[in-house]
């Protein structure tokens, strides 16, 4: 159930056009993909940085996941997502540990990805997503 790399570090934040023009102003990169993802209420874009990515989301209304995090917490980090390569694997291995678990059972997130998030309650107050990254 190993994670082999940080798959992204998940940023919340307000308008993601200006989150965009800070990073490709300040760090000089500019997302690798954008893209609506409905069924999570987000609008995310994807910045590499080395192996990993950034996230930028952007609820697409106040009572979503990530809109509420922002009306409670502000902007800021939202979580970090493990690459894991066999997402049942690894859910299975945490479930046998009594981790707390959002999803029982992956679903399909940003870039086609299997995806589960793990409740931050399970360990250190953070939320934690398991990403299966098909290299097929």
């Amino acid at each position: 159930m190993l994670p082999y790399n940080i798959h992204h570090v998940a940023l919340a934040v307000e308008d993601l056009d200006e989150a965009i023009a800070g990073f490709a102003s300040q760090y000089a990169i500019e997302p690798l993909s954008r893209e609506v993802i409905e069924e999570q209420g987000v609008e995310e874009a994807m910045i590499a940085v080395g192996g990993s990515h950034i996230q930028l989301l952007e609820p697409l209304g106040p009572d979503t996941p990530v809109g509420k995090f922002l009306a409670a917490k502000g902007p800021g980090m939202h979580h970090i997502a493990l690459a894991v390569a066999d997402i049942e694997e690894a859910l299975e291995h945490l479930k046998e540990q009594g981790a707390r678990l959002i999803d029982e059972k992956p679903r399909i997130g940003g870039g086609g990805h299997k995806i589960a998030f793990v409740h931050p309650k399970a360990l250190a107050g953070t939320l934690i997503e398991l990403v299966e990254v098909d290299h097929g």
